[in-house]
């Protein structure tokens, strides 16, 4: 049971085993076969508001994180598909920030493995 995370600018790989998307936006100038994504939850990413409160600003990433973690709480339809996926096998979170540290898929990584 593992849960990656992946730039969706990265080649996807046969040891990604689940590839879903989990931001509210596509990635640009990333096609769909490019992608080879299994599916797209935007309901599990971050709400709009939050989203563009944080701007990516590592700075505002602990607070982000609390805020976001408070809808994930709520959000029990969103995440629970994928800790199912999780348990099944290679679970690959696919996002598009530049930030590979201060995103919404590490946040949704680390929230999944507490309950894994």
């Amino acid at each position: 049971m593992t849960i990656a995370i992946k730039r969706a600018y990265e080649e996807p790989a046969p040891t990604d085993g689940q590839r879903v998307l989990v931001d509210r936006l596509w990635p640009r100038g990333v096609s769909k076969d490019k992608a080879a994504l299994d599916e797209w939850l935007k309901d599990i990413a971050p709400s709009n508001e939050l989203r563009k409160w944080f701007g990516h600003e590592p700075a505002k990433f602990a607070e982000f994180k609390k805020r976001f973690i408070a809808e994930l709480d709520a959000n029990e339809a969103g995440w629970k598909p994928l800790l199912e996926r999780a348990r099944k096998g290679p679970l690959t979170l696919v996002y598009s920030a530049h930030d590979e540290a201060h995103n919404n898929a590490v946040v949704i990584k680390a929230y999944l493995e507490k309950r894994l």
